[in-house]
C-alpha cells in the first residue's frame, strides 16, 4: 500500500520522470546574475541593484531494496554590485531517509536546514514552500525577502500495514524560524512549531485510498517578547484517487479546534472547518503539482493565530530535448482569528510567481532565463510595508555531473 498525500507529508516531485534516478552521486555549480527592482527603499524611492551568485551543490542518492537515502548540500555565495552590505553566504542542506524495517513496517525521516539572505534564490520560498497534499500545511507567514533568516524543518513517520488493504501510522513534525538580526525585520519575530499525527489508511480498490487522520499542532511566536501560543486539534476524513500511476488526486476535510493564548489579551478558542485539496502528476516529459488549503495556524514570523487560505502550483514541461519551461505560482491570505487584534494586526496576503525557460546545451551544461514577481500586503508590519513589491529577472549557467554508485 501507498501512504497517500493527505498523510504522507511528502512534497510532490517537481522534476520530470526522465530526470529522476537513484544510486547516483550528483554535483555541479551554477552561476547566476539577477536584477532586483526593489532591494530597499530610501526616501520612498526604490533602490534597484544587480547581484551575482555562485552556487555549488552535491547530492548523494542511494537506494537498496529496503533503504533509500538522499542527502543534498548546496551553499550559495551572493555579491551585490552597489549595495555590498547585502553580500552574504547562504547554506542549504536536506536529508531524507526511507527504511523498510520489516515486510509490513516502513519508517521515513526528513530534515532540512536553510540559512538564507535572499528568499528569491531558494525554491518555493516565495510561494509557500514545497507543495504537499497534507492538511498540516506550513505555518502562516510573511516573507522578508532580503533579511537574514534560519529555517529548520524536521519530520518523521512510521506506518504498519496489518492487512492486504489496511494500514495505520503516525508521525511528528518540528519547525523553527529565527531572524539573527531582528532590526532587519521590524514587525516580525522568531517562531517555532511542533506537532503529531495518527492515521488509519484503507484501500477499497487498487486505485483508491480513504481513511481518517488526527493532527495536533502547537505554534509559538515571539517567545522573547509578547508571546503567542496557538494549539490546534483536527480530525480529517480523506480520499485519494490514482486514475493512473503518474497521477494522484486527493481531498481531505473535517473540524479543527484552535486555542490561542496571547498576553495581555484574554484567551480564545473555537471550532472551524478545515479542508485541503491537491493534485500531483509526473510523466517522462512533464510534471504538475497544485494544492489548496484552508486551516488555522500560526507562527511563520507573525504574532498570533490566523485563518489561512493558501494555493500553490508548479508546472514543468520538457518541450524538446534541448528546451524546457517551468512556472510556479502562489497565493496566501491570512486573517487574524482574534477580533481584538484584527485592527492592529489583521494579517495580510502574499501573491508571487516565477516563469523560466531552460536550454540544455549538453549533458552537463544548462542555461536558464527567468522572471519573478512578488507582492505582499501586511498592514502594521514595517518589514513588509517597506518592501511590498519586487520584480526580479535572472539568467544562470549551470554545470552538472553525475556518477553511478555501487556499480
Amino acid at each position: 500500500m501507498r501512504t497517500p498525500p493527505p498523510v504522507s507529508g511528502e512534497p510532490y516531485p517537481t522534476a520530470t520522470g526522465s530526470e529522476t534516478r537513484s544510486n547516483y552521486l550528483r554535483g555541479g555549480v551554477s552561476f547566476e546574475t539577477a536584477y532586483n527592482s526593489d532591494l530597499q527603499y530610501v526616501a520612498a524611492h526604490p533602490i534597484a541593484d544587480f547581484n551575482y551568485s555562485i552556487q555549488p551543490s552535491i547530492t548523494i542518492d542511494q537506494a537498496t531494496s529496503r533503504f533509500h537515502e538522499t542527502l543534498t548540500y548546496s551553499p550559495s555565495f551572493i555579491f551585490y554590485q552597489r549595495l555590498s552590505s547585502y553580500n552574504d553566504a547562504d547554506q542549504d542542506v536536506s536529508l531524507s531517509l526511507r527504511y523498510r524495517m520489516t515486510q509490513h513496517t516502513a519508517l521515513q525521516l526528513r530534515d532540512s536546514f536553510n540559512k538564507s539572505s535572499n528568499a528569491f534564490s531558494e525554491p518555493y520560498q516565495t510561494s509557500g514552500w514545497a507543495i504537499t497534499g497534507s492538511p498540516q500545511s506550513p505555518a502562516a507567514g510573511a516573507i522578508a525577502p532580503f533579511a537574514n533568516q534560519n529555517n529548520n524543518e524536521g519530520s518523521g513517520e512510521i506506518s504498519y500495514q496489518f492487512s492486504a488493504n489496511s494500514m495505520v501510522g503516525g508521525g511528528g513534525t518540528s519547525t523553527k524560524l529565527t531572524y539573527p538580526s531582528l532590526s532587519q525585520v521590524p514587525g516580525l519575530c522568531d517562531s517555532s512549531s511542533r506537532g503529531g499525527s495518527a492515521f488509519l489508511n484503507l484501500r477499497p480498490s487498487r486505485s483508491q485510498y480513504t481513511g481518517v487522520t488526527y493532527q495536533y499542532s502547537q505554534y509559538v511566536s515571539c517567545p522573547a517578547s509578547t508571546r503567542s501560543d496557538t494549539t490546534t486539534h483536527a480530525f480529517y476524513l480523506y480520499y485519494s484517487f490514482y486514475p493512473m500511476r503518474a497521477l494522484s488526486l486527493s481531498v481531505s476535510g473535517g473540524p479543527q479546534h484552535y486555542a490561542v493564548a496571547q498576553t495581555p489579551y484574554p484567551s480564545s478558542a473555537s471550532w472551524t472547518p478545515s479542508v485541503t485539496a491537491s493534485v500531483g502528476w509526473q510523466s517522462n516529459h512533464s510534471s504538475l503539482a497544485a494544492s489548496y488549503s484552508r486551516t488555522v495556524n500560526g507562527g511563520g514570523g507573525l504574532l498570533g493565530a490566523f485563518y489561512s487560505n493558501t494555493a500553490n502550483a508548479h508546472a514543468r514541461a520538457q518541450v524538446t530535448r534541448a528546451w524546457a519551461v517551468e512556472t510556479t505560482a502562489g497565493y496566501a491570505i491570512h486573517k487574524n482569528v482574534n477580533s481584538l487584534l484584527a485592527s492592529s494586526d489583521p494579517g495580510g496576503h502574499t501573491l508571487s510567481g516565477t516563469a523560466s525557460v531552460q536550454r540544455v546545451f549538453s549533458e552537463r551544461i544548462t542555461a536558464q532565463l527567468g522572471y519573478q514577481r512578488q507582492h505582499q500586503s501586511y498592514s502594521g508590519i514595517q518589514a513588509i510595508s517597506a518592501l511590498p513589491d519586487n520584480n526580479r529577472g535572472f539568467v544562470s549557467l549551470s554545470y552538472q555531473f553525475e556518477r553511478p554508485l555501487g556499480r
